[in-house]
């Protein structure tokens, strides 16, 4: 559901590029310092990395002609609360925009909004947590996972039709483009949901703490998270640099519902096109950065070896930046606990 430059105007995709830094920065300041110790910190920079890799996997929907693949936002909320899930996937959308031209520079903010900010900030706590007020068992993880994971294709795949329509450069009509996007997100959204529910349940046998503290805010405390760590590990290789090369060619969702809308317009599938100023400069410097293209060889986008070397080399940066990005904010909060202490 990453979505393109060509769907929307400078004006709505610097909007959402303001709202999607305040929700980081609001994420930030609400992580306690606690919830970023030690016994955490890999636990960010891990399941950030698997999400990377678990993208990268399309699976085929059957009888549409259309893929889909997890955006992990309910997982990475579950496995390490709300605010640092935001913080991690932010991370992964980032390093797929600028390094693998997955998404548009332009929309890199509606992307985070819509696949961050939605299940994270919202989906998770009203959705999710209540889900389990009544404690958590495989039964009330596997109902909340798929629960939580529909809604916020949902309203993830309504927002992007919404800011679409606001930006109003393109010839999508609303309606058609809103009657394709939502049936074939409640699809995708089953499968994450699926997915999702099946780690998720995984976490709770190996090591219910993680699950427990990300729902409730608390400190994770002394738990050894050696087996969960190994094994999330094992899932990102496995992933990013063995299934990935058995994805599914059919266009994503997003894509699907574009062909068929600008089919049903123009009566035949158009690709949608920007031109001039702000689009051709943010193409031009996405086309710099991004040296996996595609997540593959630029110069052999056809070799296989492109979408492993993408997806383990991906997983690796993803880990890097928000195990980086954990210990930063972890560090200033120390030094200004530090600071208000001595003062």
């Amino acid at each position: 559901m990453h979505m393109a430059d060509a769907l929307l105007s400078p004006v709505v995709g610097g909007g959402l590029y303001a709202a999607s830094a305040a929700a980081v920065a609001y994420s930030a300041g609400k992580i306690k310092k606690d919830e970023l110790g030690e016994s955490r910190m890999p636990l960010i920079a891990v399941s950030g990395a698997m999400v990377f890799a678990a993208q990268m996997v399309n699976f085929t929907i059957p009888g549409t002609g259309s893929s889909g693949h997890i955006s992990g936002g309910i997982l990475l909320a579950a496995l390490l609360g709300p605010y640092a899930g935001m913080l991690a996937l932010s991370s992964v959308l980032v390093i797929q925009c600028l390094f693998f031209a997955d998404g548009g520079l332009l929309a890199l903010g509606c992307n985070i909004f819509n696949i961050g900010v939605i299940p994270c900030l919202l989906v998770y706590p009203l959705i999710f947590k209540p889900l389990l007020k009544g404690g958590t068992d495989f039964k009330r993880l596997s109902i909340a996972s798929i629960a939580a994971a529909i809604t916020g294709l949902q309203l993830g795949a309504f927002s992007v039709t919404l800011q679409t329509l606001l930006s109003g450069i393109t010839a999508l009509p609303f309606g058609t483009f809103l009657a394709l996007m939502q049936p074939i997100h409640l699809a995708i959204g089953l499968v994450e949901g699926m997915v999702t529910a099946a780690i998720l349940c995984f976490i709770f046998k190996t090591r219910p703490e993680i699950i427990d503290s990300a729902r409730s805010g608390e400190r994770l405390g002394g738990v050894s998270m050696k087996h969960a760590l190994v094994a999330l590990v094992a899932l990102t290789v496995i992933v990013g640099g063995a299934l990935s090369l058995f994805v599914s060619t059919n266009p994503d969702g997003l894509e699907w519902a574009i062909g068929k809308t600008t089919e049903k317009v123009f009566g035949v599938e158009t690709e949608l096109q920007t031109d001039g100023g702000i689009f051709d400069g943010a193409a031009s410097v996405q086309e710099r950065i991004a040296f996996l293209p595609d997540y593959a060889f630029a110069s052999d986008p056809e070799n296989a070896a492109g979408t492993s070397i993408s997806g383990l080399f991906g997983a690796a940066i993803t880990f890097a930046l928000a195990g980086m990005t954990g210990f930063t904010i972890c560090k200033t909060k120390k030094r200004r606990k530090t600071g208000t202490a001595n003062a």
